[in-house]
């Protein structure tokens, strides 16, 4: 079975489109990422990749209301990315309704962080912990 997973990419709460990553190049294509989650779940669409490309500019989870209000108005389940560089950043995350991190840059530039994340979700998937922990790598 094949599976296609939209992403939506947020800049200021809005959904955008980058060229080439080009933050300069920056085109809102939609002012409400809420809307746009409903559609593509309107359209049977399960999985939802939302990324915080301020997060990503700024080195930490800036847009998390949106995705607490993408999580609490779809029953998509979330893979979230973009500026998740903490332990703090990672619970935001969790907390606003993600369900999976894609882990891009972190496990490069911060590969004992990254490996602590994994070795508390393994330690929760053998049952001696209760971590809703969830990672795929970009």
């Amino acid at each position: 079975m094949i599976e296609i997973i939209p992403a939506i990419d947020i800049i200021d709460g809005k959904c955008v489109r980058l060229s080439q990553g080009d933050y300069d190049s920056k085109k809102v294509y939609n002012e409400n990422p809420v809307e746009v989650a409903k559609e593509f779940e309107a359209n049977g669409i399960r999985r939802l990749h939302v990324v915080d490309l301020d997060g990503a500019a700024s080195h930490h989870v800036v847009n998390y209301r949106t995705l607490e209000q993408i999580a609490a108005r779809t029953s998509l389940i979330i893979d979230f990315g973009g500026g998740v560089k903490s332990d703090e950043d990672l619970i935001i995350a969790f907390e606003s309704g993600a369900e999976m991190i894609t882990g891009g840059s972190i496990a490069v530039k911060n590969p004992e962080l990254f490996c602590r994340w994994i070795d508390i979700r393994l330690l929760s998937l053998a049952g001696r912990m209760k971590v809703p922990v969830i990672f795929s790598l970009s």
